[in-house]
């Protein structure tokens, strides 16, 4: 009994000695080269066009400072120019035949359902059933689902520490010793990309049309509101389905003023009218013993004549994060510890509630002001921080609020009116402004020895006329409905006669063939399909818009001849690049049919990248001479390697830019 116990000392103590050495960086050896200090900024939809216009206007004067000294180029995107892409070429240095992401949805050819493309939810595989709960008897897992090695796997192979601030499609983090917090793909605490609540007594008519959010009918007896807010699925629960978790919290409303007092999990606050709540800390209880922790803030939008309270998406907390969100584990929990909580969810803007009204214009950007205020805080603070290796840092903002605000800027958007022009119109070039502010930072922190880049994934075009593909494919004879009165309720892609379909779309930008021996039902012969294929490229670069004379498609790049690697075959058959002015709509990325083929875009989101990537270059400066005439972003991603004598691995497809 006694050796046993002193086997199982030994044996713990091994595995921490073990743990120590292969995860505590300091016990790494560093490479003499980390001295070497690099700083990339990646600043998400910073447009070359916008950029290139505002530094002739001596609006930018650091970015102007920085072209001068070192260089400035367009940036070539990914094809799709899509977030989820582009920045996967950046961190692998491949196209997306390398690394596997092709869209922001993928689907299953086996069983076409749709799924996020960035990352996967494994639950535990065995539980023991124990009265109304089941306990898991093994951990569950969320899988980041991007192919290729991210270049700072391999820095810090070579022993070059870095940090990787928020950069897109890393969710969960990919492992290294270095730091990093992941950013867009990161969901919230229901798992979704940002579910957001609004609580009213008096609910608006387009509610059960939310999608991104949801309305909840509340009553206001005895200046009381009593309510929930939604959480995970509770998987301990013996439920079929599975319940969701909630946690409840009640509002004590003013009867003469416009304030009210929230009570929730122990915490009391204390709104009035047009405030803000700070992060609010919540626990959802799932089992004896058991919560999940989230973070939300509250809105208050009205008290009297009726209620409405608005939560942001319940967020994962950082003090005590329900799924990995950084690197290593207590990395968040450091952040929050220092700075405050802060938003988790990656693109925090909450776009949905303004597209639905439920936030208007001047709401919405108060809250795009604590979003970016938040960012900048933790930007100094890991400028003040790093002292060698690489330091790659990610605002978001200039791409949310492109979306949403271009119709203020653009005549020719269906919602621009003189009104919202004279308010918001300079709103983006603010914005672009304030990136100038940030890069100001950079400089003072960069000393001569050391290199600066500026990078975004993509530029920016007007959304102004939304191309429906499923609808084309419906009345060009390639898709069949069982019914086709039902066209216009479909969703995806249920309703779908596959017998008679051999080609369908699901995604922003994908189309694929119904192929034989790889879709569930395929019907397209494989000896067939490649003319098929050049055939719906073909008339899809002919299609012209009425309204306009013009062709909303520039191209339709056909997969095999533009990708390489191991993910080739998992491609789409087509990527569709929209013209500028023009985008997939979402009716037919969700697989619907829509009545018309081209229609207005009517939404608050007006703006996009989801295009050809030859019309929405991003921009590079950096404080090196550039020497490539046409960089891409796989190139950047071989020059941060080559900054530190490391040899790409054979399989990136970059060339250094200097």
């Amino acid at each position: 009994m006694i050796r046993a116990k002193r086997i199982a000392a030994l044996s713990v103590l091994l595995t921490a000695i073990a743990v120590t050495l292969f995860t505590n960086p300091s016990c790494k050896k560093q490479n003499p080269l980390a001295k070497h200090k690099v700083l990339v900024l990646g600043i998400d939809g910073m447009d070359y066009r916008i950029t290139t216009d505002l530094l002739s206007k001596g609006k930018l004067p650091n970015f102007a400072k920085l072209a001068q000294t070192g260089g400035f180029k367009p940036l070539i995107s990914s094809i799709p120019a899509q977030s989820p892409v582009a920045w996967s070429n950046f961190i692998t240095g491949k196209n997306p035949g390398g690394h596997g992401i092709f869209d922001f949805i993928h689907r299953d050819p086996k069983t076409m359902i749709p799924y996020l493309s960035t990352s996967e939810a494994i639950p535990p595989s065995h539980y023991l059933s124990l009265f109304k709960y089941r306990i898991p008897l093994d951990s569950g897992e969320v899988k980041l689902l991007r192919g290729g090695e991210a270049f700072w796997q391999i820095l810090d192979r070579e022993g070059i520490p870095s940090v990787i601030f928020k950069i897109p499609s890393n969710f969960p983090p990919a492992p290294f010793s270095g730091k990093s917090l992941s950013d867009m793909g990161t969901p919230d605490i229901q798992g979704t990309y940002g579910m957001f609540s609004y609580f009213t007594d008096n609910p608006p008519e387009n509610a059960e049309k939310f999608t991104g959010g949801k309305a909840y009918t509340v009553w206001v007896e005895g200046n009381e509101v009593r309510a929930e807010l939604v959480g995970p699925k509770n998987t301990f629960l013996n439920e079929s389905p599975e319940p969701d978790a909630v946690c409840p919290f009640k509002v004590f409303v003013d009867p003469d003023r416009n304030v009210a007092k929230i009570e929730i999990n122990d915490q009391e606050l204390v709104l009035a009218v047009g405030d803000w709540s700070p992060w609010v800390e919540v626990n959802f209880h799932m089992a004896p013993g058991v919560n999940t922790a989230g973070i939300v803030r509250f809105y208050l939008k009205e008290v009297h004549p009726n209620f409405k309270l608005f939560a942001t998406p319940v967020n994962i907390d950082p003090l005590n994060p329900a799924m990995p969100i950084t690197t290593p584990p207590d990395y968040a929990k450091k952040l929050a510890t220092d700075l405050g909580l802060f938003y988790t969810q990656g693109m925090p803007e909450n776009v949905k509630a303004l597209q639905y009204g439920v936030l208007n214009d001047d709401e919405y950007a108060q809250q795009i002001k604590i979003v970016l205020d938040e960012r900048e805080q933790q930007y100094r603070y890991e400028l003040n921080n790093w002292k060698d290796g690489l330091l790659f840092f990610y605002f978001g903002s200039l791409d949310q609020n492109q979306h949403t605000w271009w119709r203020a800027m653009d005549k020719e958007n269906a919602l621009w009116t003189p009104e919202l022009a004279a308010k918001y119109g300079d709103f983006i070039e603010k914005l672009y402004i304030e990136m100038d502010r940030m890069l100001e930072e950079a400089l003072k922190n960069i000393g001569p020895e050391d290199t600066l880049i500026v990078m975004s994934d993509h530029g920016f075009a007007p959304y102004n006329r939304q191309f429906n593909l499923n609808s084309w494919l419906l009345d060009n004879g390639y898709i069949t409905l069982l019914d086709p009165a039902s066209r216009s309720t479909v969703e995806y892609l249920e309703g779908v006669d596959w017998t008679q379909t051999r080609v369908y779309s699901l995604g922003i930008n994908a189309l694929y063939i119904n192929l034989n021996g790889r879709e569930k039902d395929g019907i397209v012969d494989p000896a067939e399909a490649d003319a098929l294929i050049r055939e719906i490229a073909g008339k899809l670069e002919a299609v012209v818009d009425p309204k306009t004379g013009k062709h909303p498609i520039r191209k339709a790049y056909i997969s095999k001849d533009v990708f390489s690697g191991p993910y080739v075959e998992q491609a789409p058959d087509i990527i569709v690049g929209y013209d500028r002015g023009y985008r997939g709509s979402d009716e037919s990325a969700l697989g619907g049919f829509p009545n018309e083929i081209l229609s207005d875009n009517k939404s608050t989101w007006s703006g996009d990248h989801c295009i050809d990537p030859a019309v929405v270059p991003g921009v590079f400066f950096s404080n090196r001479k550039i020497t490539a005439e046409m960089p891409y972003l796989y190139d950047l991603t071989v020059t941060v390697l080559k900054e530190y004598n490391i040899t790409p691995p054979q399989d990136m497809i970059g060339k250094p830019v200097w």
